[in-house]
């Protein structure tokens, strides 16, 4: 017998970084445990160029990555969810078609790289950070144990404690910052 493929959604208002972050690294990381996905409640119609080349950096395929607006995932015909995470406050307000079906929602808020303004080094550290607070969350996402999908309850306490997981301090002196910044 074939175990269950978790279907998830990460949404958020735009569906160019952080969304699209998650989407790529959860399955280039996940193997055949889950389907994932991205969209978003007003799509910006494009991946943001520095979300590409942090994935691309690290690896991670961004081939067939588009902004997509939910209501693609909203059909009769589509597919229910198991899983939908919003990323950014915005879309974590709104509310999410009713067609999802009987998902479990949670909220893995973090800052918008996209807003940050200054030079290409600034807006590429500000993605790399995004992409290391996604990474952590997914570290721990991918670590539950199997039988925490079978208790709702308990799925649901291990998704919010998930959304804030933070990134280990890489350099060791406590004070969360990299020893290069």
């Amino acid at each position: 017998m074939t175990p269950h493929r978790h279907r998830v959604l990460f949404l958020c208002t735009g569906n160019s970084a952080r969304s699209v972050l998650a989407e790529a690294t959860l399955r280039a990381w996940a193997g055949g445990r889950f389907e994932v996905f991205s969209a978003g409640s007003q799509p910006a119609g494009r991946v943001n160029p520095f979300a590409l080349a942090q994935l691309e950096a690290e690896g991670i395929p961004t081939t067939g990555l588009r902004s997509k607006s939910w209501d693609e995932f909203a059909t009769a015909d589509a597919a229910p969810m198991d899983l939908v995470v919003t990323v950014c406050d915005a879309a974590a307000t709104e509310t999410c078609p009713v067609v999802f079906g009987d998902f479990l929602r949670a909220h893995w808020g973090l800052p918008d790289p996209a807003a940050v303004e200054g030079s290409d080094a600034d807006r590429r550290e500000a993605f790399a950070q995004a992409h290391r607070i996604v990474k952590a969350r997914l570290l721990a996402l991918l670590a539950l144990p199997a039988q925490t999908w079978n208790d709702r309850a308990a799925l649901k306490e291990a998704l919010d404690r998930i959304g804030f997981v933070q990134p280990a301090d890489e350099d060791g002196d406590g004070d969360g910052a990299t020893a290069h910044g």
